[in-house]
């Protein structure tokens, strides 16, 4: 089931559903890149409580004037002008009070949802709203999506991409250095207002099927999940808007699979993996890169002290260097050197003595400030260099790497 699922086999509403969260997934992604660099991830918390009271009352609108109530596009425009309004209200509270920017988005998202909430309690009441299923737009409901739907929200997205593509710059110099931005002539409130309006139009297209709640997850574990994989910006964004269009169309498929499974949730649960699977293999930032980084220099710190140890005809009582120094041939089991652990020995305590030289005199000063105890010489002063701080050593010289 899985295996049709991902090649699309399951039929006409499994395979709409699959191609809509895709195209939610990049464009969540993307977009939440820059409000991940910019450092205001909350504000997308905000933006996505703040479109249920739009919801509630396009509804109610909708009835009132004689419609079904439950038309999309209705709906999405009546919570793209209640985000906009709690866009604005957070905006006015953090530059024209003391509140500070976290205190303000707790406000604007309270008082908008709670305002939500109240207003669903009163559709349910009505006689048309107990089978209105707008409680779906909480947690997403993809069940009985037609093909309207996916049109909007394919629409929907694709105009966030194209946006994005054109904002992308000014977004990206805004996100790492406003300041500098601002001197080079960029309106960079406005890049501000124009980037949450970005996030604020991925998290109404996203309603149908992630919902308000988790639209939040979409916006912000794919760009922290590029995060690990690469320091470059560009990289960043695409990276990122690929792990949110894969997380939407695996996490579509594994809940088209098991139709008892709520497609946002397990949405969001497929997007945790990838960054779980991020935060471990990453080759550069992941935690098991980081751990052979440590265990490499620890193993560093001990080879070069225990050279030092033989070199100078001191006892070593350190096991594990003991250890290492036997892995690498230099010691005996009794801890006797070899005859190449005499020679490794003899060019650490040469080196030692090479960089005191190198970190008194100020011809290699800028050299002396990389030393840290484990580079080796040869990779920071050319040969002549050493063979000049040789020569104010004494005694041997030449002795080999």
């Amino acid at each position: 089931m899985l295996w049709d699922a991902l090649l699309l086999q399951l039929g006409y509403n499994a395979t709409l559903v699959a191609v809509g969260a895709t195209l939610l997934g990049i464009a969540a992604g993307v977009t939440g890149t820059f409000l991940f660099l910019r450092k205001r991830a909350l504000v997308s918390d905000a933006i996505s409580h703040a479109t249920l009271p739009g919801v509630g009352l396009a509804f109610i609108v909708m009835v009132l004037l004689g419609g079904e109530g439950r038309n999309l596009l209705g709906l999405l425009i009546g919570s793209a002008i209640s985000a906009g309004i709690g866009l604005l209200c957070l905006n006015w509270l953090t530059r024209n009070t003391r509140l500070a920017e976290d205190a303000a988005i707790g406000a604007v998202l309270s008082v908008f949802f709670g305002f939500g909430i109240v207003l669903l309690t009163v559709i349910q009441s009505m006689s048309i709203g107990r089978q209105a299923g707008l409680e779906g737009f909480l947690l997403g409901s993809t069940a009985g999506m037609l093909w309207s739907d996916a049109v909007v929200i394919a629409i929907g997205g694709a105009v966030v991409l194209a946006l994005i593509t054109l904002l992308r710059r000014p977004m990206t110099m805004v996100a790492f250095d406003p300041e500098y931005a601002m001197a080079q002539g960029l309106p960079v409130n406005r890049i501000d207002l124009a980037m949450m309006g970005l996030v604020m139009a991925v998290t109404v297209v996203g309603l149908k099927i992630v919902g308000l709640i988790l639209i939040v997850a979409l916006l912000i574990i794919p760009p922290v999940t590029a995060r690990f994989w690469t320091e470059r910006a560009e990289r960043v964004v695409l990276i990122s808007g690929a792990v949110g269009g894969l997380a939407g169309y695996v996490g579509v498929a594994i809940s088209a699979s098991a139709p008892n499974l709520p497609t946002g949730p397990i949405i969001v649960l497929v997007s945790f993996v990838l960054f779980a699977i991020s935060l471990l293999l990453a080759p550069g930032r992941g935690a098991l890169a980081v751990l052979i980084r440590h265990l490499r220099f620890q193993r560093q710190v001990h080879m070069r002290q225990g050279l030092l140890a033989l070199a100078q005809g001191q006892p070593i009582y350190e096991s594990l260097t003991l250890r290492i120094l036997r892995r690498a041939g230099l010691v005996r089991a009794d801890g006797v050197a070899t005859d190449a652990g005499k020679g490794r020995a003899a060019k650490a305590l040469r080196d030692e003595k090479r960089w005191e030289v190198a970190r008194a005199d100020q011809a290699h000063e800028a050299a002396a400030q990389l030393y840290d105890g484990l580079r080796d010489i040869e990779t920071v002063l050319t040969q002549d260099q050493i063979a000049d701080i040789d020569r104010h050593i004494g005694g041997p010289q030449g002795i080999p790497a």
